[in-house]
């Protein structure tokens, strides 16, 4: 039937698009409708008349019959609800007394009282088909309601001779029973529903009353309902076991896990050498709960050495809720006595902010532990190939030839490597902006030596890639800045306290960072023989390349015999320049202009006599020409 799903599903939808009265008259119109489709409506001008009330086998006949009880329940509880937030935003000052008051327990008196009787009529398991899961359901849910009732009736004022403590019983008595049997469904169904039903209404209830009642704030919540569950119910306490067996047990683990997760809630604390009671009991149950699940990761990392990296660091999603749960509940213990006014000079403040730095420092070493599992073995010191998943078969039947990986997936792994060097020195330097913490001269030096390991860790990833792409020199910078860091991580390391074996966190271990050390003097030597290497080939090269250019052109020495072989290097000048070019000699015959030759005279008076004879005709005579037929 799913009665708590329902309940919440209902209460979601319409509260996230409205207020408690828009969640009242959503309901009164679905019942509306849900009486028409059951034909328990009076028709339209006819005269009222009284339905039957709803029996067993009409619920065994229709699911809707349980619909239309929760319905009506659930409407009087939304009408209780809008006029209390009403009256808050009008009036926050002032309590809510007199009539108002009075119709709101009215309203709550009707739900629990509407709830109470589908939990008669489910009672009949036989004829209603119901299971022990839908029957702890609608009563869980009856006792919440009964709860809410009873906390409204002793919120107006002390009655005449009863006492605080005997006032708030009752409304313990109810939630306590809701919280038993919401926590045995929960470890029966693994269902988070009835944790966020927990967390929201019925704890913080409970911690209330408990305040009312004069009950020390070191009990636990879990503690107190089991102190005020009403044990003379045998059917409903058999029922819960049958659930849960160790739900009523105080010895029971306060995470409730299961009987092979029994821890006891630990009373201090340590940091650093000193210790701290802890006075909340919440506190104290978180931390049970992150002791009892970081057992757990260490048997599954002791017993699954062959699982993915994935799968290592998907163990630590239990540890990392536990701690964010105890971090959660140690702030809200000090926000609680910071609203009652106490000195920071009290020592329960004193515990609780030596708790706080304790469980936070704790958190963030989980988170480094997550990202140091991801990177790979040895904190990713070297680059190991990836196993590649080889197939069944090929299609055409051929064996499968492995393949070295390229350097593109390489590429790839190095660069999820330096994000998750980049997750964990955020979270290094997170640290040092909790409360308390850089006060501690020394444990900043160990904190800066932890996170120069990590940094050359990073360096040193960041130098493969440029190693993998023939950068040499880029590579060798990178690997000295990670060996300047691992001195400074190996100084600090072999200083600080050894640390406890156990899964992964961010404690570094001397071997660790002399591994890194080493590895790291192992590679700064090599780049650099490498990079002197590629410097003098570099060198030659250029010299044979000027020698090259200043080599003779065989073209020009073609009537040389070489003797050591001919080089091919230079057969032309290229690019040509400009150079002169050797020719046969040419002689000008200057001397004409000055010495008469034999014959000159003749010509001359050839030319005279023709001039006085006014141009005519005279038979030209053949005329002499110099060297290479230039006239003159």
């Amino acid at each position: 039937m799913d009665i708590t799903s329902f309940v919440v599903g209902q209460r979601d939808s319409a509260l996230l698009l409205g207020d408690y009265n828009t969640y009242r008259q959503q309901l009164s119109r679905r019942l509306l409708t849900l009486r028409k489709r059951l034909g328990r409506t009076t028709p339209k001008n006819a005269k009222y008349s009284p339905k039957a009330p709803i029996t067993a086998e009409d619920i065994a006949g229709s699911h809707d019959y349980v619909h239309l009880q929760i319905l009506t329940s659930e409407r009087a509880w939304a009408h209780a609800m809008h006029m209390k937030s009403t009256h808050s935003e009008e009036n926050a000052d002032n309590g809510i007394t007199g009539s108002t008051r009075k119709h709101i327990i009215s309203r709550l008196h009707k739900a629990a009282t509407t709830a109470n009787e589908l939990v008669s009529l489910l009672s009949d398991q036989t004829v209603t088909g119901a299971t022990d899961v839908d029957l702890l359901e609608a009563q869980a849910y009856v006792y919440s309601l009964s709860g809410a009732e009873e906390f409204e009736k002793q919120a107006e004022g002390i009655r005449p001779g009863e006492g605080q403590e005997q006032r708030w019983k009752s409304c313990l008595v109810h939630y306590s029973a809701a919280r038993i049997i919401y926590n045995a469904l929960l470890q029966s169904t693994k269902k988070d529903l009835f944790k966020e039903i927990l967390a929201s209404t019925i704890d913080p209830s409970i911690r209330y009353a408990a305040y009312q009642s004069r009950l020390p704030r070191t009990l636990a919540v879990s503690v107190v309902a089991r102190q005020y569950f009403p044990r003379d119910n045998s059917a409903l306490a058999s029922a819960v076991e049958k659930q849960f067996p160790d739900a009523l047990k105080d010895e029971a683990s306060a995470t409730g896990k299961g009987p092979e997760s029994t821890e006891k809630v630990p009373n201090t604390i340590s940091w650093r050498g000193r210790s701290a009671n802890i006075v909340d009991a919440a506190v104290g149950q978180a931390l049970a709960s992150v002791t009892a699940a970081e057992g757990r990761l260490a048997e599954y990392l002791a017993s699954n050495t062959d699982s993915t990296s994935r799968d290592k660091a998907a163990a630590y999603d239990d540890v990392l809720i536990a701690s964010q749960d105890a971090t959660d509940s140690t702030r809200h213990a000090i926000e609680e006595l910071e609203k009652e006014g106490v000195n920071e000079g009290d020592s329960r403040m004193q515990d609780l902010r030596v708790t706080s730095l304790a469980i936070n420092y704790a958190l963030i070493g989980w988170r480094v532990g997550r990202n140091r599992v991801l990177i790979g073995s040895e904190d990713g010191l070297k680059l190991d190939a990836a196993k590649i998943k080889k197939p069944r078969a090929r299609r055409d039947g051929k064996e499968w030839v492995e393949k070295e990986e390229g350097n593109g997936r390489k590429l790839a792994r190095l660069r999820e490597r330096v994000v998750l060097y980049d997750s964990i020195l955020q979270s290094i330097d997170s640290v040092k902006d909790l409360r308390g913490a850089m006060r501690d001269a020394g444990f900043i030096e160990e904190l800066d030596g932890k996170r120069a390991y990590f940094q050359a860790l990073k360096c040193l990833n960041i130098a493969y890639s440029h190693a993998l792409l023939s950068n040499s020199k880029n590579a060798l910078a990178l690997f000295a800045r990670a060996l300047d860091l691992s001195s400074k991580a190996l100084s600090t390391a072999a200083a600080s306290e050894p640390t406890s074996s156990g899964p992964p966190k961010l404690d570094v271990s001397p071997e660790a960072a002399e591994s890194v050390h080493n590895h790291l003097q192992g590679l700064t030597s090599q780049f650099r023989g490498l990079v002197e290497l590629q410097k003098s080939s570099l060198a030659h090269s250029t010299a044979n390349a000027k020698d090259a250019m200043n080599l003779t052109p065989i073209v020009e020495c073609l009537n040389e015999y070489p003797v050591g072989g001919v080089n091919l290097d230079k057969l032309i000048q290229w690019p040509p320049r400009l150079q002169p070019v050797p020719v046969k000699p040419l002689f000008l015959d200057v001397a004409w202009n000055y010495i008469r030759y034999p014959g000159q005279e003749e010509e001359e008076a050839v030319t005279q006599v023709s001039e006085q004879n006014g141009g005519e005709d005279v038979e030209e005579q053949p005329k002499k020409r110099g060297w290479f037929g230039f006239g003159r």
